[in-house]
């Protein structure tokens, strides 16, 4: 099955763009599950254990925050056009509505003077503070603030935080048995960058933002493994239940192949990003760590990745232009195979 594909990534853990990867193909009702290559390089090699975690990085976005504020929406408890102030009183840009959160479109931008050395209730106030470009609601520009807030409105009206809803609302339903924001074995972990001030990060969250934040992060943060992302991603592909338990409305997970951009035309759905080719469209989502989706509503077929490209150093502009390799491989072999 995508023996091209396959190749390919064997090809990029022997050229050094990645250790190694857990990936898996759906073809409707036929699950295949691939590893290649090493967990870790340094300080010694590791290969790929048996159901390895991976810190998935912006994966949490819709494990967790799209997932959840989408059930919030089909409750009525959230309004996709209300103004974020609705929920969070504290925010000071009222144009901005949850529509412009899910779909990149809030123009806020993002930049925060000495992020890294915030305390979490620090980061907050500058997250709730952060000035609006006059873009907003024109285009994308993705962003992890957007998620933050999301998670922020989560938390408001939950009462709990993120990491719990989670559990409750994703994790225990769907039987995730392996998806933390707190790995109980950092050795169970792919290690992620070697960096100067953290040494190899490895069962830490890599994501600077999340680190400081923990649970109360929407955009980062989550460990999963394989098996898990494929039983969250199986779920999206039989419209939203999975083995008799419902996360989502068939309703909802129909839509989310449209654009839901304000003008509907920016090629972006409701948390996810809208890959939209000849042969039909799908839901995909990265994450820096070196993780991706892409689902194929329709046609009950998906493409999950898990690696930590990250490792031990990171190089994005050549991983970014080979994952689009990876992909468009992909696309050509299954398209072919649809026709």
């Amino acid at each position: 099955m995508y023996d091209n594909t396959r190749k390919l990534i064997r090809h990029f853990t022997e050229d050094g763009t990645l250790p190694g990867a857990s990936y898996a193909f759906i073809n409707q009702q036929e699950i295949r599950q691939y590893r290649e290559g090493l967990a870790a390089m340094i300080p010694r090699k590791e290969p790929i254990k048996e159901n390895q975690q991976y810190d998935v990085a912006s994966l949490t976005k819709v494990m967790l925050t799209t997932t959840v504020i989408l059930q919030l929406l089909e409750n009525r408890i959230l309004a996709l056009d209300a103004s974020v102030q609705t929920y969070l009183p504290d925010f000071s840009a009222s144009q901005v509505t949850l529509r412009h959160l899910l779909t990149h479109t809030s123009g806020l931008n993002g930049f925060i003077p000495n992020r890294n050395a915030l305390s979490a209730s620090e980061l907050k106030a500058a997250l709730l503070n952060l000035p609006v470009e006059d873009i907003c609601g024109t285009k994308v520009k993705y962003t992890d603030t957007n998620m933050i807030l999301l998670g922020y409105i989560i938390e408001s009206i939950e009462n709990e935080t993120l990491s719990v809803v989670f559990e409750k609302r994703i994790m225990v339903p769907l039987n995730l048995l392996d998806s933390t924001f707190h790995p109980a074995d950092p050795a169970q972990c792919a290690p992620t960058e070697s960096q100067p001030d953290r040494g190899v990060i490895r069962g830490e969250v890599h994501d600077p933002k999340a680190l400081v934040l923990g649970d109360h992060c929407g955009s980062a943060g989550l460990f999963s493994t394989l098996n898990d992302v494929l039983r969250f991603s199986q779920m999206l592909l039989q419209k939203g239940q999975l083995e008799g338990v419902r996360i989502l409305q068939e309703s909802t997970v129909e839509q989310l192949t449209r654009d839901w951009t304000p003008s509907g035309k920016l090629e972006r759905s409701l948390g996810w990003d809208l890959t939209i080719r000849k042969q039909g469209r799908y839901l995909f989502h990265t994450g820096f760590t070196g993780t991706f989706i892409l689902l194929d509503i329709k046609k009950q077929t998906a493409f999950v990745f898990l690696s930590n490209r990250v490792h031990p150093t990171s190089d994005t502009p050549t991983y970014l232009k080979k994952r689009d390799q990876l992909i468009e491989t992909y696309f050509s072999e299954k398209e072919v195979e649809w026709l």
